[in-house]
């Protein structure tokens, strides 16, 4: 019942909608029988003098205007304004006959409803004020009539119901533009998130594929170099390449798992890589010809500093949060990279590991032939000269730190790295640690 009785009040609005002359001449046609109907209806249930042909003629010229009212409701106003005067001044027997205003009501209503506020409040006090003062100059005695107070009050409640009816609107309006602009703004937000997962899944294949593809390049040459003359070593380097692959394999499984669905048996579930397997990372290295030594220190409150190799690493840094962990391996992991594919044969690298109470510095140095003079290059807004520079860069500023990496100058062959990761986010870091001023 509910959806048939909403289906048979659907059709006559979308029916006047689609023939806007016929719903403006509707109201007009009931405003004009309310006005007769009072006219000839007594409210005292006495008889009533019957309207002249200036009442009905203007009665019916002020509703012929209320059609136009929508496109120019300012000159509806005025006209209908006008009729009410002329009809109420008009000498004639018995009370004043005001019932042509309720085309004037009407009109107020459709400017209050359709203008700004400001506006629209001027022209109805404007109105209601020069209408009602010349009735009770100029119309039949005595000025404070009934029908001059009723003619204020009518014409007064018109201008308030518009102005309510256009305050809706624009709140609903407001609602319905919040509304769109927050699914507009969710979608964008959806959008950065995603470009966000991808420029972190695509560094995580690069540093993968990067390290572990030198490896094998690097391997796979020496076998082929020695096959002939050493073939124990040569089986040896096919063995390390094998190894290499396998762990490429395992680091891509594990990363583009990540894009999995959710509850996918076949989601991985080994941890993230961290400064807790350097020593791995470091042999690794090794075992393709470039030496790496590693310091580690940590210069927490409460404890004396430490020095200590790869293996201990995690057991001196101490416990890191999970983004810094795995951002400190991959700088590492991309840095040494570096050094072996670019440093020269025979090079030697320095890994420097300091944990303080704010922050975990990294330091990559190497004693190549690619250093020289010069100054530092910034990678949060200086040049970078791959991909692997820009990935530790993006890296490190995604937690708020920076990384550097130029020649390391002063007359010393070989180039540097060095990233500062901060170990609090930036709300937590403009709280001074206590004992601090």
């Amino acid at each position: 019942m509910t959806s048939l009785a909403a289906t048979g009040l659907a059709r006559p609005h979308r029916w006047l909608r689609a023939h806007p002359l016929a719903a403006d001449t509707l109201p007009a046609a009931a405003v004009l029988a309310v006005i007769l109907l009072g006219v000839y209806v007594s409210p005292r249930g006495g008889p009533q003098r019957p309207p002249d042909a200036l009442f009905l003629l203007s009665a019916a010229a002020a509703c012929a205007a209320l059609v136009a009212r929508r496109r120019a409701p300012r000159a509806v106003v005025a006209i209908t304004s006008a009729l009410t005067v002329l009809v109420t001044v008009v000498p004639r027997e018995g009370p004043p006959r005001t019932h042509v205003a309720l085309a004037v009501a009407v009109a107020l209503y459709t400017v209050a409803s359709r203008t700004e506020r400001p506006t629209a409040w001027r022209i109805v006090a404007g109105t209601v004020a020069a209408l009602t003062g010349t009735v009770m100059l100029f119309g039949p005695p005595p000025w404070y009539a009934q029908e001059y107070f009723g003619l204020v009050a009518w014409t007064g409640m018109a201008g308030a119901a518009g102005d309510a009816v256009r305050s809706r609107r624009a709140y609903v309006a407001a609602i319905e533009e919040r509304a769109v602009r927050a699914e507009r703004t969710r979608e964008e937000e959806a959008r950065r998130r995603v470009a966000e997962e991808r420029l972190r899944i695509a560094r995580e294949l690069h540093d993968v594929v990067a390290h572990h593809i030198a490896l094998v390049n690097v391997q796979a040459g020496v076998a082929a170099h020695i096959m002939d003359s050493r073939p124990e070593q040569a089986k040896e380097a096919l063995a390390h390449v094998r190894e290499a692959g396998r762990s490429a394999l395992e680091e891509l499984r594990a990363t583009v798992g990540l894009l999995r669905q959710y509850g996918d048996p076949e989601a991985p579930t080994e941890p993230a890589p961290g400064l807790g397997v350097l020593d791995q990372l470091v042999d690794g290295f090794a075992r393709v010809g470039l030496h790496v030594e590693v310091n580690v220190a940590s210069s927490l409150p409460g404890g004396p500093g430490a020095s200590a190799s790869a293996a201990e690493a995690a057991g001196v840094v101490g416990p890191l949060p999970g983004a810094v962990d795995l951002t400190a391996y991959r700088v590492l992991q991309e840095a040494l990279t570096n050094v072996h594919k670019h440093a020269g044969p025979g090079a030697r690298a320095q890994v420097a590991v300091v944990r303080s109470p704010r922050s975990l510095v990294l330091t990559v140095l190497d004693d190549g032939a690619g250093g020289g003079d010069g100054p530092s290059v910034d990678l949060i807004g200086g040049p970078a000269g791959g991909h692997g520079l820009i990935g530790m860069r993006e890296r490190a500023v995604a937690l708020g730190g920076t990384c550097e990496a130029g020649p390391r100058g002063r007359g010393t062959p070989g180039f540097q790295v060095r990233a500062v990761l901060p170990l609090q986010s930036r709300a937590e870091a403009a709280v001074p640690a206590p004992g601090e001023p």
